[in-house]
């Protein structure tokens, strides 16, 4: 691995003032705080992209590009004269710097990478203190340098807030400044949150390799998306004990459920982050099916007891567990609580949304049974339900587990807006517990069709095929009753 670092004519920094430096006794106090400021930030971002310039040549052409554009006056009355529009530079060279999300997510994993080297490989070590001994290093190792671009990013929105206090109101820069300073701090926001995606992501592929799922219901992808809360997250993980037996478990709570393993082999780990190390090959076995979120209840023996145990109740079952201390179990309770309260909130609102009865009519539809379903499960049968809409209008059946032949008999009560434009559509899905359900099939009837086929015939029963998959009918009653109509 070799880095040609070429020696460039470094550009001169602009002069802050006329000519004459003494000139500067002609400018206000607090332009003169505003040069200041400006002259800190070339400054500073000169000597960064001469650091980025060291570890690899153009590698970083925003920041060369923001730097140039830093470097050339604002030509208002002659070549020396002090910088008066900065905000429409950096407003402008601030967008294009959404490669520092990628790299700024990927600092661990190549912090980490480069260790592994220095530690397997001599030649690469021997190679790394060579390149530190180049003057223009300073004796920093490659490591340091690697760390600058987070760093640089986290100084931007503080260079830009000192200039813009600095500028007067009225002065015609204020608002390029201020939109500057948004698009600095959502660049940081936006970095720090790809910190966290990726931390997450390498957190949920170390428990897909670590964890053994034997014996759950349905296969387990944990760097997926969950049933209805979006991509799965890791919420918190630790060690714990159960109360009556002591027997250490290790515990993950994502934001849809929370999974109790042990480990196949005694391990030693003193927390979560030595437990996601690269170096650490434990194997762990699920203890108990994941409990899911919406079907939990946590709550303390005894709030003023000085012993960090709390329970977990799960349908008919509950665990009694004990942290290793006070503030630990403070924090499980508090996210298992927070996870469950979001999880139980998001799915009601995706249950019943009948509107106002109000318009045209009504139609009264009851989903009698389906036959023949795709089977979606390994054993070949599937958990079915049905959703049922009209609009904003959604009603959703039971779940009928192990069947491709599901009977129903589910009723709802649509109202009716527009004859020729509402639609009944039903859609079946299989229900999947960790990952969003699989489709079953869908069919769609215009309510114009119903009052053509039900023209006063009263009720009626019909056969309607699914449409996108192989195979699969449903039976439905519908009974269409417009007002002011007999």
């Amino acid at each position: 691995m070799r880095h040609r670092v070429r020696n460039k004519e470094k550009i001169p920094l602009p002069v802050l003032g006329v000519r004459d430096l003494n000139s500067l006794d002609t400018l206000s106090s607090q332009e003169k705080k505003r040069q200041g400021y400006i002259h800190e930030l070339i400054q500073t971002e000169d000597r960064y992209v001469e650091d980025l310039q060291i570890v690899m040549e153009n590698c970083w052409p925003a920041n060369t590009k923001l730097l140039k554009a830093l470097r050339v006056r604002k030509k208002t009355g002659g070549d020396n004269m002090p910088v008066q529009m900065i905000g429409d530079i950096l407003a402008a060279e601030l967008s294009h710097m959404q490669p520092y999300i990628r790299f700024c997510s990927c600092q661990i994993n190549g912090a980490t990478l480069l260790q592994t080297r220095i530690d397997s490989e001599p030649n690469f070590k021997d190679f790394l203190k060579k390149i530190a001994t180049d003057y223009r290093c300073k004796g920093m190792p490659l490591s340091s340098f690697l760390l600058k671009p987070m760093q640089r990013i986290t100084r931007y929105p503080l260079h830009i807030k000192n200039i813009l206090e600095s500028t007067t109101e009225c002065h015609s820069d204020r608002g390029p400044l201020k939109e500057a300073l948004e698009r600095a701090e959502e660049l940081c926001q936006q970095v720090n949150e790809g910190v966290r995606e990726k931390e997450n992501s390498d957190r949920l592929e170390w428990i897909q390799n670590h964890v053994q799922c034997d014996g759950a219901a349905e296969n387990l992808v944990f760097n997926s998306l969950t049933n209805c809360l979006g991509p799965r997250k890791l919420l918190h993980s630790g060690k714990m004990n159960k109360v009556k037996s002591n027997k250490e478990l290790w515990a993950f709570l994502f934001n849809d459920f929370l999974l109790l393993t042990h480990a196949a082999k005694q391990f030693t780990s003193s927390g979560p982050d030595k437990l996601f190390s690269n170096k650490n090959n434990v194997q762990l076995k699920m203890y108990k099916p994941p409990v899911l979120l919406n079907e939990v209840l946590v709550k303390l023996p005894d709030p003023s007891s000085d012993e960090p145990t709390f329970h977990i109740s799960h349908i008919d079952k509950v665990y009694i567990l004990r942290t290793d201390n006070i503030n630990e179990r403070t924090a499980w309770v508090q996210k298992i609580k927070a996870a469950s309260e979001e999880f139980f909130e998001t799915e009601k609102k995706k249950g019943k949304r009948p509107i106002k009865a109000s318009g045209i009519g009504r139609l009264l539809v009851t989903i009698l049974e389906a036959t023949e379903l795709k089977p979606a499960k390994p054993n070949g049968k599937s958990n079915p339900y049905c959703e049922v809409t009209m609009g904003a209008q959604i009603f959703t059946s039971r779940t009928l587990n192990d069947t491709l032949n599901p009977k129903w008999n589910f009723n709802c009560q649509f109202h009716i807006k527009d004859l020729y434009q509402d639609v009944l559509c039903i859609t079946i899905f299989e229900r999947d517990q960790f990952s969003p359900d699989d489709f079953l099939g869908r069919t769609e009837v215009p309510v114009a069709t119903i009052k053509k086929e039900l023209e006063n015939k009263g009720p009626v029963t019909r056969r309607l095929l699914l449409h996108e998959v192989p195979t699969g009918e449903v039976w439905v009653r519908l009974d269409l009753q417009l007002y002011g109509h007999k």
